[in-house]
């Protein structure tokens, strides 16, 4: 289809648009707010319906555009290590699911969780090395409160919301689940 490059740029767009705006929904909830991690489901929407291609440059542009935008969060470290940790996800989770054999929520969950791995990794890394150039000391102790502790909040939400977004998608025909061709073939035959 020759508008598809035009569909996904529009959807890149509105998923960037979404990732600015749902911050303020759950920053009022203040005790939890920040550990929903809002930004990171419209990153993990856009690399599955749109591909890596697209999410990736929205997920490192998102958090300095809102740094910047809003002054929150603050761009050094935090934003700057964002961007590299969101456009982890977006590569990671988009790449898998598409190179996927069959696109259905198994792939899904592989895919999300090999790009939480990935992309918590890369934030460590990332703040090491922002953190050093300031003469700050990222700690282990810190790495794990930013990996594990303060994200399980958002992590289950993820791990809840996208793949039930997906689903809802695929119902409704708007982003189907793929199957291989064999799959289809043999779904043909047995058809006729």
């Amino acid at each position: 289809m020759k508008n598809e490059p035009v569909k996904k740029l529009t959807l890149t767009a509105m998923f960037l648009a979404i990732g600015l705006v749902l911050p303020f929904l759950t920053g009022q909830i203040q005790q939890i707010g920040n550990m929903l991690l809002p930004m990171h489901i419209p990153v993990f929407l856009c690399a599955l319906i749109c591909g890596w291609r697209y999410g990736m440059p929205m997920a490192f542009v998102l958090p300095i555009m809102r740094s910047m935008l809003f002054g929150m969060p603050p761009l050094y470290p935090t934003a700057i290590s964002m961007a590299f940790e969101l456009a982890t996800y977006a590569l990671v989770a988009g790449f898998l699911y598409e190179k996927s054999r069959w696109q259905c929520t198994r792939a899904l969950y592989r895919s999300m969780l090999a790009a939480m791995v990935a992309g918590r990794i890369v934030w460590g890394i990332a703040q090491i090395i922002l953190l050093g150039l300031k003469g700050t000391a990222f700690t282990f102790e810190a790495f794990l409160a930013g990996v594990f502790l303060n994200a399980i909040p958002g992590i289950l939400l993820q791990l809840m919301l996208v793949p039930a977004v997906m689903v809802a998608l695929n119902k409704t025909k708007l982003v189907p689940f793929r199957k291989n061709a064999d799959t289809k073939a043999q779904e043909t035959v047995e058809a006729s």
